[in-house]
């Protein structure tokens, strides 16, 4: 009977996974995207990943793609690299954010459609890329109103509090 105690036994821990629905402008739900916006690793790799981009996508440069993510022609060598990118990209994001990023942004439009001039994969690169830095800003405020709650009144040069006490 101990022994299924044990077993039973978890540690839950918040590790700052949340829960993110991803919407269109009209705010139409289309996907939903679960990973750790306040990760402090995740700045490194989203850097690492934007600079990158242009050798992600390079096998599509000379392909012309449809709306719909196809490409015009349909030859093997032109298939196969679209093909080969599109897994790439889905790779990276998914090594970006430990998640289901490809499931989440492009289950319902191809990371390679074309959106206001852009493949709609940048898009995402960007709206995510935002919402890192409005989370980051946020927690940011939230250490500091703790920081000055533990800190008010006492002087950084003298490391005394302003009535004299230390």
């Amino acid at each position: 009977m101990s022994e299924n105690k044990v077993a039973n036994l978890a540690i839950t821990v918040d590790d700052g996974l949340v829960e993110v629905p991803v919407k269109n402008k009209h705010g139409d739900q289309i996907g939903v995207f679960y990973f750790r916006p306040t990760d402090v690793g995740i700045i490194d790799r989203f850097n690492s990943m934007a600079a990158d981009f242009d050798k992600i996508v390079e096998p599509v440069e000379n392909i012309n793609i449809n709306p719909d993510g196809t490409a015009d022609e349909e030859d093997e060598a032109t298939v196969s690299a679209l093909k080969q990118a599109e897994e790439r990209l889905y790779d990276a994001f998914n090594k970006l954010f430990d998640g289901n990023f490809a499931e989440a942004f492009f289950a319902k439009m191809h990371p390679f459609s074309p959106v206001g001039g852009k493949f709609y994969a940048e898009n995402a690169l960007e709206a995510v890329g935002a919402f890192l830095s409005a989370q980051f800003d946020a927690e940011i405020k939230k250490i500091n109103a703790r920081v000055t709650k533990y800190t008010h009144g006492y002087s950084s040069r003298t490391g005394k509090h302003k009535d004299g006490k230390k």
